[in-house]
């Protein structure tokens, strides 16, 4: 069995890693190529374009990558028109994997293919959903958007989110003594995301050390391009010592306490028992268009799944270094309230079997 991947973002590259691993365990025997990142290739995914800096907020960031993404597009689709996959699975990445499915469709693809966790899980946008269904076989993390499809009489699969699967709580520990604590930042995957949130996140460790001169500080970098990034716009700052690590969850477990950007990293905190505060900034352009399109009360995942404010959230100008300080110190001081709100999110979540649930899914579509 050959199975094409097809991803953009740092959380799509862990879950179609995620994924493959797991089909490898059930067909020993299968091989893996695709469009992806760092992680898929550590699970042994041959890949055949690197996505690094595809993700983007918006259509204004994203013009840059676009000649990229498009000659990708020409090149794969020869590529699976001459050797069609026994599978195609699209994970997440909206912008790119919609359009690269309806195309495949255009040129007379016809073989198997699957979209983890399509796109607007929130947004309820009939057109989008029907674009996906009629292209793949959808299958979502979230009861909401189950419930959604099967409104629009859309076949669409469902078994809980695979991070379930992949994420356990950390063992309990104890407040950090009043002087000190370590906090994680995690900025965000994307060049842009960096840029905006990062000096933002350095000022606000300010304000931590006033009252704790003791904090230590560890930051995550998605790969090796941010890592790079971050290293560099560090360099002077009151933050050059912070120690950076690969990936959200070697930060999480060193931290009492993180700061996160919006995302799938806020679901992994919480899974993880790490009390935490969100934050998003966009630039001014796209912050217009967003206010048109937003209609949610959160878009912090752990908020989104509970409706209620489980995580806090900074967002735009609300996200002020003092406002990040503020509603982070009193998690050092007692994290308790914060990790029992988290608890409640991985009950959302549905079966701690869901990525094998998926992978099995995975390979009866495969097979149809």
């Amino acid at each position: 069995m050959r199975v094409f991947f097809a991803t953009g973002e740092a959380s799509g590259d862990m879950l179609a890693a995620a994924l493959g691993t797991r089909i490898r365990e059930l067909v020993p025997g299968a091989t893996f190529e695709g469009i992806g990142g760092e992680r898929m290739a550590a699970a042994g995914i041959a890949l055949t374009a690197r996505s690094a800096g595809w993700g983007t907020i918006g259509p204004i960031e994203a013009a840059p990558a676009i000649p990229a993404m498009a000659a990708a597009v020409v090149r794969h689709l020869v590529r699976l028109r001459r050797n069609p996959a026994d599978l195609i699975v699209l994970v997440d990445f909206g912008a790119f994997n919609v359009r690269f499915a309806g195309f495949l469709h255009a040129i007379g693809y016809r073989g198997p293919m699957l979209y983890l966790l399509p796109p607007g899980a929130w947004f309820d946008n009939p057109r989008l959903a029907r674009a996906v269904a009629r292209h793949a076989r959808p299958l979502t993390a979230f009861a909401h958007q189950r419930d959604f499809y099967r409104s629009l009489d859309l076949e669409i699969a469902y078994f809980g989110h695979p991070l379930v699967s992949l994420v356990a709580p950390r063992p309990a520990r104890t407040a950090p003594p009043p002087d000190g604590g370590t906090v994680a930042l995690l900025p965000g995957s994307r060049r842009g995301e960096i840029a905006r949130h990062l000096p933002r996140l350095v000022a606000a460790a300010q304000f931590v050390r006033e009252r704790r001169p003791r904090a230590a500080f560890v930051v995550s970098a998605a790969d090796s391009a941010a890592e790079a990034f971050l290293r560099e716009r560090l360099g002077g700052t009151p933050l050059a010592d912070a120690t950076i690590l690969r990936g959200a969850a070697p930060a999480l477990d060193a931290a009492d306490a993180a700061w996160i950007a919006s995302g799938t990293a806020v679901l992994e905190a919480a899974l993880r028992e790490v009390p935490c505060v969100a934050l998003y900034v966009v630039g001014p352009l796209q912050a217009l268009i967003s206010q048109r399109i937003r209609r949610m009360r959160y878009v912090t995942l752990p908020n989104l799944l509970l409706e209620r404010e489980a995580v806090p959230e900074r967002l735009q100008t609300a996200a002020t270094p003092r406002a990040l300080a503020d509603a982070l110190l009193p998690m050092l001081d007692d994290p308790a309230p914060a990790i029992e709100a988290l608890r409640a999110v991985r009950t959302t979540l549905g079966n701690p079997d869901a990525l094998d649930r998926c992978a099995r899914f995975a390979l009866e579509v495969a097979r149809a």
